[in-house]
């Protein structure tokens, strides 16, 4: 399994398959790190049906691919683990159905008790934000980027990811404050040309020694 550390691509609804197809295939051969597949909007079918094309892109690229809030989902379809919120399973439950490789995020919002919970339960990375406002969710909490500085002291070995309305201009910040990850929804599939916009962010994480975070 690639180290968790760079672009972290998660799609976007309202996209048609194809569409959904062809723009994570140039994310994913342009540096991205990590592939979530979120979908909010899909029938249960749809959703597998999408979910087990995307394994097959991903697994050509040799990125791995999560789901998110879907434990039996990703079971399922063969994904590499699930991203997990607050109304889901917890990492444990995950890992049980998963298996102990499994790659379990946890979304922890603005709350360093969650960090903590997270961490404690065997999060294999865990997620503050949104960092900035997020077109995605436009009612969620800030996090503040310091969340981030004081989790990378607390936890140097946990991978930490930031996330919320992150483009190319304002992930620097996070890649300092200590983000491994940076999740990116609407700066990628929104882009012109992904392809390039998708090799820009991987280039921020170039030089960056994870001691400086």
């Amino acid at each position: 399994m690639s180290e968790l550390r760079g672009l972290y691509v998660v799609t976007p609804d309202g996209i048609g398959d194809d569409g959904l197809l062809a723009a994570t295939e140039q994310a994913l051969g342009n540096g991205a790190a990590l592939l979530q597949y979120r979908d909010k909007l899909s029938s249960p079918v749809r959703q597998a049906e999408r979910a087990r094309a995307l394994v097959a892109l991903a697994r050509r690229h040799g990125v791995p691919i999560i789901v998110n809030d879907d434990v039996q989902l990703a079971s399922a379809v063969g994904a590499d683990g699930v991203h997990l919120g607050r109304d889901d399973d917890d990492p444990v439950a995950a890992r049980q159905l998963l298996g102990a490789a499994a790659i379990v995020g946890v979304s922890c919002y603005d709350e360093w008790a969650r960090a903590e919970w997270a961490q404690a339960a065997g999060a294999s990375y865990i997620a503050f934000g949104a960092l900035f406002g997020s077109p995605t969710k436009p009612a969620a909490p800030v996090a503040p980027l310091d969340l981030l500085m004081r989790a990378k002291r607390r936890w140097p070995q946990l991978a930490l990811c930031g996330i919320g309305g992150i483009t190319l201009a304002n992930a620097p910040g996070a890649i300092a404050a200590g983000a491994d990850l940076v999740a990116v929804i609407s700066d990628i599939y929104q882009a012109a040309e992904i392809g390039p916009r998708a090799a820009a962010f991987r280039q921020l994480f170039v030089g960056v020694p994870h001691e400086q975070h």
